[in-house]
């Protein structure tokens, strides 16, 4: 896996995957981020369109990876004006823990980046729906995405503590 490797201190990451142009939910993961006063916004991809992206630059640092519906657009030029475009996954050194960050297309490489031990926390995204899951120390979260069957109808994102190593979700109803 390539990446870039970051050194941040104490924080609150912003979790979210799969908005896919609705703007409810890119306006409502935006909103509860600002209001929990999050450092770091960590995206899984699937934005579908610029304009998705674009809402997410804010007061916080942000990294994003691509989903398998962003092939059409330029976003690394949008994202990397006020935050960091990774490509296809990223790794990334938050608060002195280890985070890989993908879109999940692939179970076969979600589980190997989980089941490797190398990361304390696996974000991933491309199922729409919210799971967090511990095996052999790492945490895989996936913060969910906008309602699409069989995913449950709610879309919701999820911040996590790092002092606290805990994961909240938020949901958009």
């Amino acid at each position: 896996m390539t990446g870039q490797a970051c050194d941040i201190l104490s924080m609150r990451i912003g979790l979210v995957a799969d908005t896919h142009d609705n703007r409810d939910a890119v306006d409502f993961a935006v909103e509860t981020f600002a209001a929990a006063d999050v450092d770091t916004v960590l995206h899984c991809g699937d934005f579908v369109a610029p304009f998705s992206a674009a809402a997410f630059e804010g007061p916080w640092a942000f990294h994003a990876v691509r989903g398998n519906n962003d092939g059409e657009w330029a976003l690394d030029g949008l994202i990397n004006d006020f935050g960091t475009y990774h490509g296809e996954c990223a790794e990334l050194r938050l608060d002195d823990i280890d985070i890989a960050l993908y879109h999940g297309t692939s179970e076969a490489l979600v589980d190997g980046l989980v089941e490797g031990g190398r990361y304390d926390y696996v974000v991933r995204g491309h199922t729409h729906e919210r799971d967090e899951e511990t095996v052999a120390g790492t945490t895989r979260i996936n913060p969910g995405g906008i309602s699409i069957p069989p995913a449950p109808s709610s879309f919701s994102v999820g911040i996590l503590d790092t002092t606290e190593g805990s994961v909240e979700f938020r949901t958009f109803d």
